[in-house]
């Protein structure tokens, strides 16, 4: 593993988007390996488990074209992201920004990840204009109120979606 570039891209991931693929292929052109950490936050109150979403992962970055010698492995985790990130042996945090909005909260969490491990970088990809807009949590709201979510999800990920709002709007 001798001057593999790892780094590590951290979210909730519930449930994967388009923008979320998109800043995977990116970073995938800065590290050879990219560990996708996929975090319990039981605070954000998930709407799928950790296994779904580390399952979901899986099968997206599956269909990639990586070039030879890199990898994308989902990976859960529920301790502090610098822990994780030493632990994958990990150099670099791989963060998404959609907007001005993220940027002061990013910059934050990059300067006390900074304080905690000054031999890991933060480095900040912007999303592509067209993914600008998309979050998880209006993806989910889109969904569960009838919206068309197929624009800001792969095939997969929608029928996933829509089964789990039919459960959901079952249970009403």
């Amino acid at each position: 593993m001798d001057g593999m570039k790892i780094g590590v891209y951290p979210g909730t991931f519930d449930p994967v988007t388009r923008g979320h693929m998109d800043i995977i292929e990116r970073a995938m052109q800065i590290v050879d390996k990219l560990i996708v950490g996929v975090a319990i936050n039981a605070d954000k109150g998930p709407m799928f488990s950790l296994d779904e979403r580390v399952e979901m992962l899986s099968e997206e970055v599956a269909e990639l074209n990586l070039k030879p010698g890199q990898s994308i492995e989902p990976r859960p985790f529920d301790n502090l992201l610098m822990h994780f990130v030493l632990s994958c042996d990990a150099t670099i945090i791989v963060r998404g920004l959609r907007a001005v909005s993220d940027f002061e909260y990013e910059f934050q969490m990059a300067g006390m990840n900074r304080r905690l491990e000054p031999g890991v970088e933060t480095v900040f990809l912007m999303a592509s204009d067209k993914y600008q807009l998309i979050a998880s949590r209006l993806v989910k709201e889109i969904g569960i109120l009838g919206g068309d979510v197929s624009h800001f999800v792969s095939p997969r990920v929608t029928e996933r979606l829509l089964a789990k709002f039919a459960e959901i709007n079952g249970n009403k």
